[in-house]
């Protein structure tokens, strides 16, 4: 079933969405992560178009939405009220099930803390930690430094962001937005086929830089690295401190819970190489105060933890680790991704 474009004007913002399916069955929204869009969704959607009516927003400052800015200071809440915005403008009495992927994971908990009766289920794909991303060094959440350093907008790669803001498409650099891609977000060699590549690249090209975007401000720091978090833009909306989702474990109503990510994973990892603390730990980044003070962040950990309290609390949840891929199980390994979608999704049917 083809997927097609829809368009909404909400209380928030003008939302462009893919949607696939019929508008009749019960209702599944895919929300992609960062520098992305939800044309990283298109085969997933055509999976699911036979059994939902499944709707794939972009994001502010992502795809076609319109381009508003990011206030990070409030992690993941201005992504999560623009969502219910969305669903408000489709109709009354929804009761979504939600399925994010990575930053878009944390954009569906923000929303099942916000609205907890009001989430069918949840899928986490591959989801940013808990407790934000970078600057926290233990399954707890504690802050490597009281000024969250080593997180938020003056962590992202500038040559990474001088290429993104020319909508670089070459091959001629790792830090090209294409390069980045393949090598980030799939497990190396995977790539999908060049007419497939050039619609993700273009997605990726689409995200606004600048600021109130991507990646956002920075504020010096005397600490290592010597950056910390502003208050806006994305990066920063994901840094912890602005971003704090641990309250997902005591949610009341508990929607079932499916964690999937895979198995090699560079970007959410208890070893990220996104992360200040394992490119300090391998001497990328000169001046590593060592592992007591900055460790590799336990992304992985502090997921787990949190949704083990989740469960002491009442709720479930199902942990599937995919082989054979790295950050975007649904592109990598369709077949083992959807199964184990449908597996979850299937006893709630009709709920």
């Amino acid at each position: 079933m083809k997927v097609r474009g829809l368009r909404r004007s909400t209380a928030r913002l003008e939302t462009y969405a893919r949607v696939a399916g019929d508008e009749g069955s019960d209702l599944l929204v895919l929300v992609h992560g960062n520098a992305s869009s939800s044309v990283f969704f298109d085969e997933l959607m055509e999976s699911l178009a036979d059994r939902y009516f499944v709707v794939a927003p972009d994001l502010r400052g992502y795809g076609e939405s319109q381009a508003l800015p990011i206030d990070g200071s409030r992690g993941m809440r201005d992504f999560s009220d623009d969502l219910r915005a969305l669903l408000e403008a489709l109709g009354s009495g929804l009761r979504p099930h939600l399925l994010g992927w990575s930053m878009g994971a944390g954009v569906v908990m923000q929303y099942a803390i916000d609205h907890p009766s009001e989430v069918r289920s949840l899928t986490l794909e591959s989801p940013l930690p808990p407790y934000g991303f970078g600057g926290t060094k233990d399954v707890d959440g504690t802050l490597c430094w009281p000024d969250r350093a080593g997180s938020g907008g003056g962590a992202a790669n500038p040559e990474y962001v001088r290429r993104l803001a020319e909508r670089d498409r070459t091959e001629d650099s790792p830090f090209s937005p294409r390069n980045v891609m393949n090598s980030f977000y799939f497990k190396p060699p995977f790539r999908v086929s060049r007419p497939r590549e050039e619609e993700l690249v273009s997605a990726v090209l689409a995200m606004r830089v600048g600021e109130g975007f991507y990646p956002g401000g920075a504020r010096p720091s005397e600490n290592w690295p010597g950056v910390a978090p502003a208050a806006d833009g994305i990066n920063n909306a994901m840094a912890p401190g602005y971003c704090d989702l641990s309250g997902i474990a005591a949610i009341s109503p508990h929607p079932p819970i499916l964690w999937l990510r895979g198995r090699d994973d560079q970007i959410v990892s208890d070893a990220s190489l996104l992360d200040f603390g394992t490119l300090g730990q391998l001497g990328a980044v000169p001046g590593w105060p060592g592992p007591d003070v900055f460790p590799p962040q336990p992304m992985v950990g502090q997921m787990r933890h949190v949704l083990d309290r989740y469960a002491l609390a009442g709720g479930r949840y199902r942990e599937v680790v995919i082989d054979g891929s790295g950050h975007s199980p649904h592109l990598e390994q369709p077949a083992a991704f959807l199964a184990a979608l449908l597996a979850f999704l299937a006893p709630d049917e009709g709920a």
